[in-house]
């Protein structure tokens, strides 16, 4: 190794040791800026103002600025978060499970599950609808349940004994979001006029309905598997070498797939349950991630937590600015923002492949 290639190891190590702090400050300027903007615009001294005074460090002063941030906006920051942070983890986590650039959280069937349970609640619900569970109605509580419930069946059909449990799972997902797929399509068909309109916008994804109720009835689902993937870096990176090779280094690939599925399945289906369907974000956060400090899954789960976090406030913003005072739904806009990024990234590599 020449001393040209140890300076470039040295200064990237460098950048992957700076890099979490400096995505988990960008959050923080995200936070602000996203509680800033709205309807009635707040300084963002103002919300830093608020801020400090939630942690007595300072006193707000205008009783009004601070019931807005906190009773209305701060929710729906941390609703944000929470559900950017559940998609970036997840989507690093299903990436590295199925050495898949392109696996997503939904590739196990979750989003497809709890989006059908959430179609048949609206279609047939009926009196279920008016039940409410620790600050979540009968909707967001029937998509989790749905969430869980097709990552129960996953782990059911997909995981048989011996070598190839990781592939078999890849199938069972591809099987499970088919047949939740065509019931999800057959309860649209029976719908009427205003569920076929409350399925349409549910769809696209929103965080209008945030409260602090909903935000401590999924905070505990999400920020437990967040915090417990990062636990996986070593055998994620153990299983890049393949499965063989990740056994010989005591790697137990059926039961990691297990561990990840069940963690995938109670992130993205609590920010299912409160935000509807988001694409991309699972796709979009890992990779800019790995280009930001490398492939290693220590600093990439956290990281793609942080990204994920940081753009959904972003998209969130940009949901209630573009149309004012009307809101986008965040759905269209983290696919609006997401597409174009993805395809910039398989540009990149597609002139990676193609350099000499």
């Amino acid at each position: 190794m020449n001393a040209s290639s140890i300076a470039l190891d040295a200064a990237a190590g460098r950048r992957a040791r700076g890099g979490l702090p400096a995505l988990a400050a960008l959050l923080l300027l995200a936070l602000v800026v996203a509680v800033a903007v709205g309807a009635s615009a707040i300084a963002p001294w103002r919300v830093a103002a608020v801020l400090l005074d939630l942690l007595g460090l300072a006193d707000a002063g205008d009783r009004r600025i601070r019931a807005i941030v906190v009773d209305i906006r701060l929710p729906r920051a941390a609703l944000g978060m929470l559900v950017g942070a559940s998609l970036g983890a997840a989507g690093a986590a299903m990436q590295g499970l199925f050495r898949n650039p392109l696996a997503d959280p939904g590739l196990i069937g979750v989003s497809s599950g709890a989006a059908l349970a959430a179609v048949a609640t609206i279609v047939l619900g009926g009196p279920i609808g008016a039940v409410t569970v620790l600050g979540l109605d009968a909707l967001p509580l029937a998509a989790f349940a749905g969430g869980l419930a097709t990552t129960a069946l996953l782990l059911r059909f997909g995981q048989p004994h011996g070598p190839g449990g990781i592939a078999t799972l890849l199938l069972a997902g591809i099987g499970i979001n088919a047949i939740a797929g065509a019931a999800t399509g057959v309860l649209i068909y029976m719908s009427d006029d205003r569920q076929l309109r409350d399925i349409t916008f549910w769809t696209m994804g929103s965080l209008g309905g945030a409260t602090w109720a909903r935000v401590g009835a999924v905070a505990p689902f999400i920020v437990a598997a967040v915090a417990a993937m990062p636990l996986f870096a070593r055998a994620l990176d153990a299983l890049a070498l393949g499965d063989a090779e990740a056994g010989h280094l005591g790697v137990n690939t059926r039961r990691l797939a297990r561990l990840i599925a069940l963690a995938a399945a109670c992130a993205v289906g609590a920010s299912v349950a409160v935000s509807g369907m988001i694409g991309f974000l699972g796709i979009v956060a890992p990779h800019l991630a790995r280009l930001l400090l490398g492939p290693g899954h220590r600093r990439l789960l956290p990281a793609s937590a942080l990204i994920g976090a940081t753009v959904m406030l972003l998209a969130d913003c940009a949901a209630r600015l573009i149309v004012a005072p009307a809101e986008l739904p965040i759905g269209l806009v983290c696919a609006a923002i997401g597409a174009p990024v993805f395809l910039a990234l398989v540009r990149r590599a597609r002139r990676r492949e193609l350099a000499p």
